[in-house]
C-alpha cells in the first residue's frame, strides 16, 4: 500500500511539475508574441529604419550576416580572443581564489587591492594596455582576462568559505592529511561555486570586447 501511495504521489507531482512547465512555456511565448508586436508597431509609428527597423528587416539583416565570410571570419577571431582571455582569468583567478579562501592573512593582505583595482572602469586601461602590450590582441586579452577574474576570485573565495567545518572536521578524524582534504574535500565542496564565476567571467569578458 505505502509503494503504491508513494507512486502515486510521485506521478501527482510530476504531472503538476510537467503541467507548470507547459504554464511557463505558453507565458514566455506569450511574452515574446507581444515583444515583438510592440516591437513591430512602434517601429512602423516612428516610420524610420534607421532608429527602429522592424522585426523582418531586422531579421533579414541577421540572416544576411550569418552568411557573411567576413563577419564569419571576424566573429572568429573575436571568440578566439574571448577564450584566450577567459582562460587566462581561470588560470589565475582560482588558484588565487584559492589561496585566499584558505589563508585569512592572504585574503586581508590582498583583498583591499583586488577591491580598488576592479573599481577602476574597464575603458580607464585602453591607453595604459596600449603602451603595456602595443597594438594587437595583447591589449584585447588583457581588458578580458582583466575583467573576467574578479568574479572567477570572488566565487572561488566564496565556495571555499562556504564549505561546512564538519567535512574538515571528519576528514581529519579519519587520518586525512591537507592535500587528501583539498582534494576530496575542498575542490569538490567549492566546484559549484567557481563553475557560477567562470559563467559569470564569460559574460564580462564578452563585454569589454573592443
Amino acid at each position: 500500500m505505502e509503494n503504491k501511495a508513494s507512486l502515486y504521489n510521485g506521478k501527482l507531482k510530476y504531472g503538476e511539475m510537467k503541467k507548470r512547465d507547459i504554464k511557463e512555456k505558453i507565458y514566455r511565448m506569450l511574452v515574446f508574441v507581444g515583444m515583438m508586436g510592440l516591437w513591430h508597431y512602434l517601429s512602423i509609428k516612428l516610420a524610420s529604419p534607421l532608429l527602429l527597423p522592424t522585426p523582418k528587416d531586422t531579421i533579414t539583416a541577421l540572416i544576411k550576416s550569418a552568411t557573411d565570410v567576413d563577419i564569419l571570419v571576424n566573429l572568429f577571431i573575436t571568440m578566439k580572443r574571448v577564450m584566450k582571455g577567459f582562460l587566462v582569468s581561470l588560470c589565475v583567478g582560482i588558484p588565487l581564489g584559492y589561496i585566499m579562501g584558505l589563508s585569512e592573512l592572504i585574503e586581508k593582505m590582498l583583498s583591499g587591492i583586488i577591491d580598488s583595482v576592479r573599481q577602476v572602469p574597464i575603458m580607464a586601461w585602453v591607453p595604459l594596455t596600449i603602451i603595456w602590450l602595443g597594438i594587437g590582441d595583447g591589449p584585447t586579452i588583457f581588458m578580458i582576462a582583466f575583467s573576467a577574474i574578479f568574479p572567477v576570485i570572488l566565487n572561488t573565495i566564496q565556495g571555499v568559505r562556504s564549505i561546512s567545518k564538519d567535512y574538515y572536521n571528519a576528514a581529519r578524524s579519519m587520518g586525512a592529511g591537507p592535500f587528501s582534504i583539498f582534494v576530496h574535500i575542498i575542490i569538490p565542496g567549492s566546484l559549484p561555486d567557481v563553475l557560477t564565476g567562470a559563467r559569470i567571467a564569460v559574460g564580462t569578458g564578452w563585454m569589454s570586447v573592443i
